[in-house]
């Protein structure tokens, strides 16, 4: 139902609780009807993508979007990240401007931006964890599916995270990102914030905010291999 049958890694035993929850039940069903009455983001195959791509053991780092992209053929299951062929959204472009900034590539981004590729389906096999806070959305209509139950369903991902022995970073950009705060106690954790890379806010603290060269001094701190931000659009 909806490709949560699609993961088979350690996400299921971290989740298992979670999953076992009446709401959680009812959540997918809900979800599923919609699928059947309306043009949902993203495919049904695609809603729990970042699970599959990111086994819970390998995350490092946490990315927290709000709910999937809801132009035609955007979202695909991974929070900021578009399928190969399909433009750059503002918010990635944005990201991407933030990181050419910090390792010194922005002459050379300004010269190819065009041409960027817009999946980020390599940071998810480094071990980010690109997680949408709600997982569904009806197309052309953003955070239509906001009171759905995906937030509860979040809440306790990012409780089973918290729970992780290893260290882990959390990025979170924006106002619904940052309601998820309040469950991550883990002092071994480190929590950046920063306004959301959305062109109406990118420019009050996202850019600038220097938090991908951080991530990676925090994981070499913590003897993790640092994540390659650059490695499919550098070349």
């Amino acid at each position: 139902m909806l490709g949560f049958e699609n993961i088979s890694n350690d996400w299921k035993e971290a989740l298992k609780e979670e999953c076992s929850k009446p709401y959680f039940t009812e959540l997918l069903e809900t979800a599923e009807s919609l699928y059947e009455r309306e043009k949902v983001a993203p495919k049904k195959e695609q809603v729990f993508r970042a699970f599959c791509e990111t086994p819970y053991q390998d995350v490092k780092v946490v990315i927290l979007g709000q709910d999937p992209y809801h132009g035609p053929g955007q979202a695909e299951g991974l929070a900021f990240s578009v399928p190969e062929g399909i433009s750059v959204p503002p918010s990635l472009r944005n990201i991407y401007q933030e990181i050419a900034s910090e390792y010194n590539l922005s002459e050379w981004y300004d010269k190819n931006k065009s041409g960027l590729c817009g999946s980020l389906v390599s940071w998810a096999k480094q071990g980010v964890f690109l997680l949408n806070t709600i997982l569904t959305v009806r197309e052309g209509e953003a955070f239509s599916h906001k009171y759905l139950g995906w937030d509860k369903f979040t809440d306790g991902v990012i409780c089973a995270l918290d729970k992780k022995q290893e260290p882990v970073c959390f990025l979170l950009w924006g106002a619904p990102a940052q309601k998820k705060e309040k469950l991550i106690h883990n002092p071994r954790h480190m929590i950046l914030k920063a306004p959301h890379p959305s062109p109406l806010s990118a420019y009050r603290g996202f850019l600038g905010c220097g938090h991908f060269k951080e991530i990676n001094e925090f994981l070499q701190e913590n003897s993790l291999q640092p994540i390659d931000w650059t490695g499919d659009w550098v070349l």
